[in-house]
């Protein structure tokens, strides 16, 4: 038995008539009567009672279509099901964000995402610090990362693992507690914050934003002066407007509103990159898809 003899039988039942249903088949109707005998004859019940106008189901037959059009209905919804996840329309997605991007960017992309993709299970990790991020994406815990680039010195280690696409640059800003004595400046140099107590991202010692900021700091000829770390940008904000120290942050993170603290710009033409990277093996449909819907909502912020 094959599933064309239960669309055959299906067909025979509704059109109660051979000849229609051969039609609706798109068959001719010496073969249709005979994949029904075989059917009747492997059941080894008889399912149609024929004349020479009509056909009717038996009792037996009446119960079998109810069975057929449950299996059948279970096979062309599996079908479609199978179809919309390799299109990428159905399926789940975990996509993880640093600091700046869960403030400022995962609000309208989540709305976005749910918008144009409702059949889609997606999952949000935000304020993962970049190198947490490689390591989720490569034990699979999440399918897309929203990162820093990792320099050299990072733990990452060799990352042709990886692919990389550059979603935008942004500026750097300085994050003041109020009354602090560069909160006056409608700009902020570097050589300014030479003997500020900073707070940096960091993670076991090390990140992205760590490296970029001690860069800054080495460029304008002075080693930083660290004196707390944190892992998530909501804390390092609020250790600014405790007035523990100032940081040196990208600029979406100004979306982050903390009383008791500022922005300013920093009189620096250094840009943070930010970047959204995957598994380079990972082509399916579904992250092509969200990849599309994530580079039409970064161009939209600007």
């Amino acid at each position: 038995m094959e599933l064309r003899h239960l669309r055959y039988f299906q067909a025979v039942a509704e059109e109660k008539h051979f000849g229609r249903a051969a039609v609706r088949l798109h068959m001719a109707q010496p073969p249709l009567s005979q994949q029904i005998k075989q059917l009747e004859d492997e059941l080894g019940v008889r399912l149609l009672t024929r004349t020479s106008r009509r056909v009717d189901l038996t009792p037996a037959g009446e119960t079998y279509l109810a069975r057929v059009r449950a299996i059948l209905q279970s096979v062309d919804a599996a079908g479609n099901e199978a179809q919309r996840i390799g299109s990428g329309l159905e399926g789940r997605l975990v996509l993880g964000c640093v600091g700046s991007a869960t403030y400022s960017l995962l609000p309208s992309l989540a709305r976005a995402l749910r918008e144009q993709l409702p059949g889609v299970d997606f999952a949000f990790q935000g304020e993962m610090l970049s190198p947490s991020q490689v390591a989720a994406l490569r034990d699979g815990s999440i399918d897309l990362a929203l990162l820093r680039p990792l320099g050299d010195a990072s733990d990452a280690g060799d990352q042709s693992d990886l692919a990389m696409l550059t979603l935008r640059e942004e500026k750097y800003v300085v994050a003041l507690p109020e009354g602090h004595r560069l909160a006056s400046r409608k700009r902020v140099r570097m050589a300014d914050l030479q003997d500020e107590d900073l707070i940096v991202h960091s993670g076991h010692g090390r990140s992205a934003m760590y490296d970029a900021v001690t860069a800054l700091c080495r460029g304008a000829g002075f080693e930083p002066v660290v004196r707390h770390e944190v892992a998530e940008t909501s804390t390092l904000v609020t250790f600014v407007a405790a007035a523990l120290g100032v940081a040196i942050v990208p600029e979406p993170v100004s979306a982050l509103v903390v009383g008791g603290m500022i922005y300013r710009p920093l009189a620096n033409p250094a840009r943070v990159e930010l970047v959204a990277a995957t598994r380079a093996d990972d082509d399916s449909a579904l992250l092509a898809r969200t990849l599309r819907v994530l580079r039409r909502q970064v161009d939209l912020s600007g």
